[in-house]
């Protein structure tokens, strides 16, 4: 069996951790996320193509005001909850998520 070891973009991070955050506050998100998730699978799978995937994924994106707006939501929605933003790495959604967090903390 091939080990699929493809990992989702920059986008589907920050989507994925937005609707994970939010998801306590309406159910909805709760809904989107699970839906993210089974769609990522299906891609893993080759079950669904991975353009599709990208245009569903941007389509969720635009709803909630785009990939920068979401990296801030996420941020300022943790930082407010726990006085700190966490998410250590070097791929492009830590590095952004990084310079939000200390644009939010240096205010």
């Amino acid at each position: 069996m091939k080990n699929k070891t493809e990992k989702p973009s920059a986008e589907a991070k920050a989507l994925s951790l937005f609707l994970m955050a939010y998801k306590t506050i309406n159910p909805i998100y709760k809904e989107k996320s699970k839906r993210i998730n089974r769609l990522w699978g299906l891609v893993l799978k080759q079950e669904l193509s991975k353009s599709d995937y990208t245009e569903e994924l941007q389509s969720m994106l635009d709803a909630y005001g785009g990939y920068s707006e979401v990296v801030e939501k996420t941020v300022r929605y943790y930082i407010e909850k726990t006085g700190e933003w966490k998410l250590q790495g070097d791929d492009k959604y830590c590095r952004d998520a990084k310079q939000v967090a200390e644009k939010i903390l240096n205010k």
